[in-house]
Order: C-alpha cells, then sequence, then structure tokens
C-alpha cells in the first residue's frame, strides 16, 4: 500500500515521517529502495534530535548515497533555499522530480535484463558443479574376441561431457578367449545420468562398433 507524505520541510511533515519510521530501517521492506530515495529527495536536512527515528533513516539512506557516489560536493544552493546541498547528486533530483519513474541507479533495459539472467544462469551452473559426486565401475564388453580391445577403449574414453571424468581400467578375462573391460569413472551428479551415457553414447554408433553391452558394477557416493 502507497504512504503519503507531505511537507517533509515542516516539523509536522518530519514528525508524520518519524512516527512512521519508529522501528523501521527503511520507508519499504528490509533494505534500500527507490522509496528511501524519493523521500530522502524531499527532506532538506538531516532531521533533528526531536525526530530520532527520521534522523536515524537519513544517516542510513546518506551512507549509502555516500558509497555510490565516492566524490567530494562542493554544494549547491537553489532559489529560495540559503544552505548548500552536501548531499549526493540524486537529492536535488528527486527534490525537483516526484514521478514514480525515479530512478538513482536507471530504468532497467534490456541489456540489463539479459545481463542479470545470464549471471542467474551462472549461478546455477555454479552450483550444479558443487553438486554430490558419484564413483562409477563400468563393465563394458566385446562382441567376441577379436574385437580390438585398444580400440574399444579408445571408444569408451572418447565420450566427453561436463561432469565426466574416466579413471583407471583393467582388461578381465571372460572366456573363450574373451576379455571385457573395468573402468572407473567419477560422475558429478547433476550433469550426468550414468544410465543415459550408456544407452545414448556407448551403446550406439560408433561406439557399437567395438561394445556390445554395458553394466554398471559398483555405484558408490563420493
Amino acid at each position: 500500500m502507497a504512504v503519503t507524505f507531505s511537507d517533509l520541510h515542516t516539523e509536522s511533515g518530519l514528525k508524520t515521517l518519524d512516527e512512521f519510521l519508529s522501528g523501521k530501517a527503511y520507508v519499504s521492506g528490509d533494505q534500500l529502495t527507490k522509496d528511501d530515495i524519493k523521500v530522502y529527495g524531499f527532506v532538506s536536512e538531516k532531521p533533528g534530535s526531536s525526530f530520532p527515528s527520521a534522523a536515524k533513516w537519513f544517516d542510513v539512506v546518506s551512507s549509502h548515497l555516500a558509497a555510490s557516489f565516492p566524490g567530494k560536493a562542493q554544494g549547491v544552493k537553489f532559489a529560495g533555499q540559503g544552505a548548500p546541498a552536501e548531499a549526493a547528486p540524486a537529492k536535488a533530483a528527486a527534490a525537483a522530480d516526484d514521478d514514480d519513474d525515479l530512478d538513482l541507479f536507471g530504468d532497467e533495459t534490456e541489456e540489463d535484463k539479459k545481463a542479470a539472467e545470464e549471471r542467474e544462469a551462472a549461478k546455477k551452473t555454479a552450483k550444479k558443479k558443487e553438486s554430490g559426486k558419484s564413483s562409477v565401475l563400468l563393465d563394458v564388453k566385446p562382441w567376441d574376441d577379436e574385437t580390438d580391445m585398444k580400440k574399444l577403449e579408445e571408444a569408451v574414453r572418447s565420450i566427453q561431457m561436463e561432469g565426466l571424468l574416466w579413471g583407471a581400467s583393467k582388461l578381465v578375462p571372460v572366456g573363450y578367449g574373451i576379455k571385457k573391460l573395468q573402468i572407473m569413472m567419477t560422475i558429478v551428479d547433476d550433469l550426468v545420468s550414468v544410465d543415459s551415457l550408456i544407452e545414448e553414447h556407448l551403446t550406439v554408433e560408433p561406439c557399437n562398433e567395438y561394445i556390445q553391452s554395458c553394466d554398471i558394477v559398483a555405484f558408490n557416493k563420493i
């Protein structure tokens, strides 16, 4: 719900503001917003000790603006006012313009929105990269004893994707002169599905020229 303030250059106006800010740090919510900047623009100077809540709020907003505008102010005078403005440049703009489009940091453009979306996407990717990992042992079986096991292993390791790291391997006799490849891999759980890895990569072309089937021997969370 919108809040209306008037005559903030008078004691009655400051009293209304002080009562409103009692027990609050900001005009709206728990952090600095456009509402604070707009109200600040209409307060000509720091409220006196008779208005402790408003004075404390004034100091907080001033500190935020000082951080945003680190340059040293030289003082600005306005017609009908004798004291120089020591506050940030935005204060004068706020006093001169009370429409709802006032924004100290500028209106959000399409470029700003795109940049914000990209930052969110990067955060989500970072979270995925920080998610749990698993150690998996695979049995990779050839078609027969004539399958080139060196090329079979090369085909397996040729599968590369984010969150997948191939590890140690060895050949294990199965019988009738046939050997299978046992190979370790480490995966990031949110990025790699072992079932998809097998069904969509290892047992389809071109890998299926050497690989007959794959089985999960062990699956352990790290």
